[in-house]
């Protein structure tokens, strides 16, 4: 019989169909993975990349700090451009942005052109945090599958912010410090490769006409302007003339930025999605998650080098225990998220986090190490288990051609809490250096726990999975709603 021959065909389909199912996944984590690499692993570079470039103290930080500024200040413009041009098409650009300005960085014959690079490189990685978000909402449609997407990219976050310092040290210890820029290369080239060949265009096109400029050039200086005071205030102090300008400067860009986007027909960063109170609260969580978990990780290895004189390779694996867990918590976070719904694992994460920040308390000089094993494992595994169902969260409760405003939203609001922890927590160690890690340690954990009850309170729960039409209708029903 003809029909015969075909019976097999089926067979191999599927397994290239598995397959290049994942590969879209894989391109979006490639960038991903190196946008929260560089937030981390320039730290143990600095001083030999101070002695090689003969930089000061202020050169060093802004080769740190302006690559997060940048970040953090036009995360929702370029959550704009996702939404206008397609994820894919700003996802590209943030690549080839981020590799170009990587190896500008591994070149610079001073320091000043390596701050310059890194101020470039934060463009980079503003392009394509947005977009790498709105690409796995429209990659992976089904919510539970959605789901545990978010949870392998919140793994590859964290599994990223850890391995910087180990990473680094290692790099540096064995080909020094310009190859902790020229490591970025291969993988942003591998995620061009990927992206270009798995993750399609968008069929509908710009969802939007238009940039809304004027409102949000007012948001980004705004931002800017609050995580260059956040930043300076650690080594100028809170009343310095400079600080106080940029919170003015602040003020200025916020209140600006809300009176245009409100006159705005089209605005680009709807001020409604703020009404929806699980979007307002997981956003919350970011600021709060960050703050606390980024602090410590700032402050953790100062803590190792100046009290128990560790070298900068030995500090980075002694970071391992708040890093060490990750992929196991944000697993599971991505499996619980995709049964119940964002809650329990935020509300779980969080209150195991405020446990290990809180377990900072018993640090001293002559604290041994092991004693610190349990609480570093603790935030880590706490915040791993917390930001996917977050970002989950976010997602969900906006509306589909506002993906990426929504994950812009998100990630600026992450990067704020990141300067925050830094800048606040740097700040308390002016008095000495264990005090002021204990008071850090309370703030953080105190932040958890408020975060902990603005979840039970506000964050989705269960997804309403009794009937598979329920389940299969509360997504549609809730961007009717909106």
């Amino acid at each position: 019989m003809p029909t015969t021959p075909t019976l097999p065909a089926p067979a191999p389909t599927r397994p290239r169909t598995a397959r290049a199912a994942r590969l879209p996944l894989v391109a979006v984590c490639l960038g991903y993975f190196l946008v929260i690499l560089d937030v981390t692993v320039v730290t143990v570079a600095l001083p030999d990349l101070g002695r090689a470039l003969d930089a000061g103290v202020t050169g060093l930080q802004w080769a740190v700090d302006g690559y997060t500024l940048v970040f953090a200040g036009l995360l929702l413009f370029c959550g704009g451009l996702a939404d206008r041009f397609g994820g894919r098409r700003v996802f590209l650009a943030g690549l080839a942005v981020f590799a170009l300005a990587s190896a500008g960085c591994a070149l610079a014959p001073s320091v000043a052109v390596l701050v310059l690079a890194r101020l470039v490189q934060g463009v980079g990685a503003a392009l394509l945090v947005p977009a790498s978000l709105a690409l796995l909402r429209a990659a992976y449609r089904e919510p539970a599958a959605r789901a545990r997407a978010f949870g392998v990219w919140g793994t590859v976050a964290g599994l990223a912010a850890g391995a910087g310092p180990v990473l680094g040290g290692t790099l540096v210890a064995a080909f020094g410090w310009r190859a902790v820029f020229l490591v970025n290369l291969p993988p942003a080239l591998l995620a061009l490769v990927l992206t270009v060949r798995h993750i399609s265009r968008s069929p509908d096109g710009p969802t939007r006409g238009g940039l809304d400029v004027p409102a949000q050039t007012a948001g980004a200086v705004g931002v800017a302007a609050l995580a260059a005071g956040c930043i300076e205030a650690g080594s100028l102090g809170w009343v310095h003339p400079f600080v106080l300008g940029a919170f003015a400067l602040t003020l200025l860009g916020l209140a600006a930025f809300l009176l245009l986007e409100h006159r705005s027909p089209a605005p680009m960063l709807p001020l409604a999605l703020f009404r929806n109170r699980a979007f307002a609260a997981s956003a919350a969580v970011g600021v709060l998650l960050n703050t606390g978990f980024y602090g410590l990780l700032f402050l953790a290895p100062l803590y190792f080098q100046r009290v128990h004189h560790y070298s900068a390779l030995r500090t980075g694996w002694a970071l391992l225990p708040a890093v060490g867990l990750i992929a196991a918590g944000s697993a599971l976070a991505g499996r619980l998220t995709a049964r119940s719904g964002p809650r329990p694992s935020m509300v779980a994460g969080l209150l195991i986090g405020a446990a290990g920040l809180a377990g900072w308390l018993c640090a001293g000089p002559g604290t041994p190490y092991a004693a610190l094993v349990g609480p570093m494992a603790a935030a880590g595994f706490g915040t791993a288990l917390t930001m996917p169902a977050a970002t989950a969260a976010v997602m969900e409760s906006a509306p589909g051609d506002r993906g990426g405003a929504a994950a812009a939203v998100f990630n600026a609001a992450r990067q704020l809490g990141s300067v925050l922890g830094v800048a606040v927590f740097g700040t308390l160690t002016t008095g000495g250096l264990v005090p002021g890690l204990h008071t850090a340690a309370l703030i953080g954990a105190t932040g958890f726990l408020a975060a902990a009850l603005g979840a039970v309170r506000w964050a989705p729960g269960s997804r309403r999975t009794s009937s598979g039409t329920a389940a299969r209708r509360a997504p549609v029903r809730s961007s009717q709603r909106r």
